[in-house]
């Protein structure tokens, strides 16, 4: 269900909010995204996906949806140090969800040259994270690095591990960003970085950002 849209300003015209998105709704406009970029192109497209709870049941309906995954290289925007059969690793449950499907999906290596990507979806922390671009880690817009190991500080009980991940500059060198932001608590950081009342890394790439800007709520 989709019941408002809403375009923030602050000189982001290039935002837009998608209010009570359930995560059918979100599915369905993945499908619409994805389609028209492999319309617009021959041969592959890249895209790059969050790992944590929130997106599994929205890939899981988009896995349904008529989209030729064989076109698709699926790269996580970032992981944990662990072995991808570790309850904890994101590149071993986005392959055992999206390869039977037909993608392609990149593990993260710190050689690793990510590419053009058509789509990053992006998740965030309620202390303003993205990927594993954590406040401690100072994350730049100007990272000359596509890659970095990572330590967060403090480390998630849930997950105390050493970060791969995607730097700014990685995340911006796409056609499309798009956030899934749920709880009050992270939906006030999320608004706070569009208004510039703070320089966490969520306010960095959204100040950065040039291409269009989803996020659904």
């Amino acid at each position: 269900m989709l019941a408002r849209v809403f375009w923030y300003g602050r000189g982001m015209d290039n935002l837009n909010i998608v209010e009570n998105a359930d995560n059918s709704a979100i599915a369905a406009w993945l499908l619409e995204q994805l389609s028209a970029a492999l319309d617009a192109r021959d041969g592959r497209i890249a895209i790059s996906i969050p790992g944590g709870s929130t997106p599994f049941p929205i890939l899981e309906e988009l896995t349904g949806g008529a989209l030729d995954w064989s076109r698709i290289d699926v790269w996580p925007g970032d992981d944990r140090i662990v072995p991808e059969d570790h309850d904890a690793s994101n590149t071993g449950k986005i392959r055992a969800l999206l390869e039977p499907a037909g993608a392609k999906v990149i593990a993260l290596r710190k050689d690793a040259q990510p590419p053009h990507f058509a789509l990053v979806w992006l998740g965030m922390g309620a202390d303003g994270h993205i990927a594993s671009l954590f406040p401690n880690t100072d994350p730049q817009v100007c990272d000359p690095q596509q890659m970095r190991r990572l330590t967060p500080d403090p480390l998630p009980p849930e997950a105390p591990f050493d970060r791969i991940t995607l730097t700014i500059p990685a995340l911006l060198n796409s056609g499309a960003l798009a956030f899934v932001i749920r709880g009050d608590d992270k939906r006030a950081v999320f608004d706070a970085a569009t208004r510039g009342e703070h320089d966490l890394p969520i306010a960095r790439v959204l100040g950065a950002a040039t291409q269009p800007v989803t996020c659904f709520a």
